[in-house]
């Protein structure tokens, strides 16, 4: 049933952009009405998938405890679930927009759909994938961000203030935190993870930390810095 779950999330979320397609979209956002569909997608799995890491680890508080080989059903469906959704945003993504604009995102989701894959197959490592996704419960605030730009909601106004205040401080706590304390944890516990497993992990967690820390300076460079910077200009 590995390999079928993972299939299935394929189709699953293949649905749900066509579902998504047919709602009415903001007459702003209809030149770019893909961008909207696929964000609005991103949305709802990390809408998902975030608090059912958290639930995963609630329920089954032992995992924690042994991120190798404890598991369960519950944990266990949620990495194979994610797996299919990032192999089908990767195939949205690759045969709709040009390489030049998402090859960040591409090399992302290559190395979460082999990491991810290894933990789904293998049955190891589960509960290390759960933890990468309490990432997902900043993205929520990131895909709203991107929603609330592309709609034309004014960056002065409280709501976009108030989901960028959230944004950033959920992407320390539960981003940048997140993937140091996995990339402590590797390095922590290298003699009781095989060299193949060490070296797909250690890379991927080294790339996307670099790729994260870069996004952190955008948003507050956008959000913070440069927008401070434009409500003094106004006010003198």
């Amino acid at each position: 049933m590995d390999i079928g779950t993972v299939l299935g999330s394929v189709g699953a979320f293949k649905l749900l952009n066509a579902t998504v397609t047919r709602l009415p979209v903001p007459h702003v956002v209809l030149r770019n009405a893909w961008k909207w569909r696929n964000i609005s997608t991103s949305l709802i799995h990390s809408t998902l998938t975030g608090p059912w890491a958290v639930l995963s680890f609630y329920l089954h508080p032992e995992m924690a405890e042994d991120l190798i080989s404890t598991h369960s059903v519950l944990s266990h469906s949620l990495v194979s679930v994610s797996t299919g959704y990032f192999i089908y945003d990767f195939m949205d993504m690759a045969l709709n927009q040009k390489f030049s604009k998402n090859w960040e995102l591409l090399f992302h989701h290559s190395v979460v759909i082999t990491c991810f894959s290894i933990a789904v197959l293998k049955r190891q490592f589960v509960g290390f994938a759960v933890v990468a996704l309490l990432v997902e419960l900043n993205s929520v605030f990131l895909h709203l961000r991107q929603l609330l730009r592309m709609s034309g909601v004014a960056t002065r106004g409280a709501l976009y203030r108030l989901n960028s205040g959230l944004t950033l401080g959920s992407y320390v706590a539960f981003r940048i935190s997140t993937l140091a304390w996995m990339t402590r944890w590797l390095l922590l516990n290298r003699g009781r993870v095989s060299l193949p497993c060490y070296a797909a992990g250690s890379t991927g967690l080294s790339v996307i930390m670099v790729m994260n820390v870069v996004l952190f300076y955008r948003l507050l460079h956008s959000d913070f810095i440069k927008a401070g910077g434009e409500r003094r200009k106004k006010e003198k």
